[in-house]
């Protein structure tokens, strides 16, 4: 089976990547059922890459279906390290304009109804998550932003939504009482599987609007979110590019070792199948 050391998540409006050179196709199956859609795999920029549109080409699942464990461990098992999430998210704050990037630092979840653990079934694991994104792959997307000449914003806090609807006017309001900078429905619970999973993971934020909050502005709107994702998408491509000739060949950060200090259940307590369904995860650390 074909392997990437990178993987690329597409959101809305990002349904491929143009320039993968040698791809294949792949539906890796896993112990969490089949991901999205089909994993492309090619070579951007010489190095190898994996490409998965996230609710699926054609956008057919909402953020409440989306299969993340699946999604996360088949990207896993094609041997990716580090995760590039593209997301469309709504502004929190007046200096946050559409059409801006964030790349944020922070997560709040108020999402009710997601699997956000591969583990359970006799294992209990607790994952350091006090700082939810890579810092030094979020660095370096912040660095190819304002490479490629985009408005963006280094740092801020993700509100995770369940959705599919958009917030009430009462609850955006809240959110901007927290200090978050912007709002969407899907980092969460792909950024924790992913550090569970000992994966980098970032998030290039595309901002389409500013929620229900702001006065002087229409309330959000489908129209409008494709309207401004359509134009963000382009920028979002040319920041993977360079993202990809940027990520080191060796990983320098804490996510590679997340669960060495984490398994809490003794060895010969997790049960065989678990075992042999999360090899894939704690092979290294659990014989």
């Amino acid at each position: 089976m074909a392997e990437a050391r990178i993987a690329v998540i597409g959101g809305s409006g990002l349904y491929q990547i143009e320039g993968l050179r040698d791809a294949e196709k792949l539906k890796p199956k896993t112990p969490f059922g089949l991901p999205s859609d089909v994993i492309t795999v090619g070579t951007l920029e010489g190095r190898r890459v994996a490409f998965l549109p996230r609710h699926g080409r054609g956008h057919r699942i909402s953020p409440t279906e989306l299969p993340v464990p699946a999604n996360i461990y088949a990207l896993k098992s094609l041997g990716v390290e580090l995760i590039i999430s593209i997301s469309a998210v709504g502004s929190l704050k007046e200096e946050i304009h559409p059409l801006d990037l964030v790349i944020p630092d922070q997560l709040i979840d108020r999402s009710r109804s997601r699997v956000n653990t591969f583990f359970g079934r006799g294992l209990v694991v607790h994952v350091t998550f006090a700082d939810p994104f890579c810092p030094v792959l979020s660095q370096i997307l912040y660095d190819a932003a304002q490479g490629v000449g985009a408005r963006v914003h280094r740092g801020g806090t993700y509100v995770v939504m369940e959705g599919p609807l958009f917030s009430t006017r009462a609850e955006s309001h809240l959110y901007r009482s927290w200090g978050a900078s912007v709002i969407g429905m899907t980092a969460l619970p792909e950024a924790k599987l992913a550090r569970e999973a000992e994966m980098c993971y970032a998030t290039v934020a595309c901002v389409t609007d500013y929620d229900c909050w702001h006065e002087e502005h229409e309330s959000v709107t489908i129209d409008m979110v494709i309207s401004n994702l359509t134009q963000n998408v382009d920028i979002a491509k040319r920041i993977i590019t360079q993202a990809v000739i940027d990520i080191p060949l060796e990983r320098e950060c804490g996510c590679a070792t997340a669960l060495e200090n984490a398994i809490i259940t003794a060895p010969e307590r997790i049960p065989r199948r678990t075992k042999e369904d999360l090899a894939l995860l704690i092979g290294k650390y659990v014989s």
